[in-house]
């Protein structure tokens, strides 16, 4: 049994805190969806899962740039 010390329960609270805030539309919800992802690259790095590591460090580029481009269009 693999312990966690409760970045799993701060991971899922932060990926649904992101997908809320994307849905109404908030720019807070990228740094929530990183902050998470961020998360479960650390669960991935405890049970020694490479796919959980490589996806979510692609997530967070994937959000990193969906934020770039939402100030871009913000702006211009």
């Amino acid at each position: 049994m693999y312990e966690y010390y409760g970045i799993d329960w701060l991971a899922m609270i932060l990926t649904f805190s992101g997908i809320y805030f994307l849905g109404n539309k908030e720019r807070k919800g990228f740094i929530a969806m990183m902050l998470g992802n961020a998360s479960w690259i650390l669960i991935g790095i405890l049970a020694s899962s490479m796919a959980m590591i490589v996806a979510n460090v692609v997530f967070i580029v994937m959000y990193l740039r969906g934020l770039l481009k939402w100030q871009k269009s913000q702006e211009g």
